[in-house]
């Protein structure tokens, strides 16, 4: 039985806490060799064009860039397409490897089986 864990993050900058956690599991997750989705939305929307990971810090976290590249590298990464579209994101835009998709590519994924989902 294969799990598969999506995990959304709302944070960027503007909760830099809860954005490294949301970031940090998605890392572990993969890591530990379960199937993961990161999902970059709201704030975290910034993180999907380059170089903005590599100014994000926060003391005693891992560093941004290198989490995401451990997501994009054994999971998949995805722009919420209305996040971007309000910050006027294209794919043109965005780091090799992430997609942008809507709320039906999130609820699709949430509702497989022996999916969990959580949100920061």
């Amino acid at each position: 039985m294969t799990r598969k864990l999506v995990v959304k993050v709302t944070a960027g900058a503007d909760a830099p806490e809860r954005c490294a956690q949301a970031f940090t599991v998605a890392a572990t997750a993969v890591a530990a060799g379960v199937q993961t989705s990161l999902w970059l939305t709201g704030e975290s929307s910034w993180f999907a064009l380059p170089g903005r990971a590599a100014a994000f810090e926060l003391p005693h976290s891992a560093p941004l860039p290198d989490l995401l590249e451990a997501v994009l590298q054994a999971g998949s990464v995805t722009l919420c397409t209305q996040c971007a579209r309000r910050r006027d994101i294209t794919e043109a835009d965005v780091l090799k490897g992430i997609r942008i998709a809507g709320a039906a590519a999130f609820v699709e994924e949430c509702m497989g089986e022996d999916v969990q989902a959580l949100v920061y």
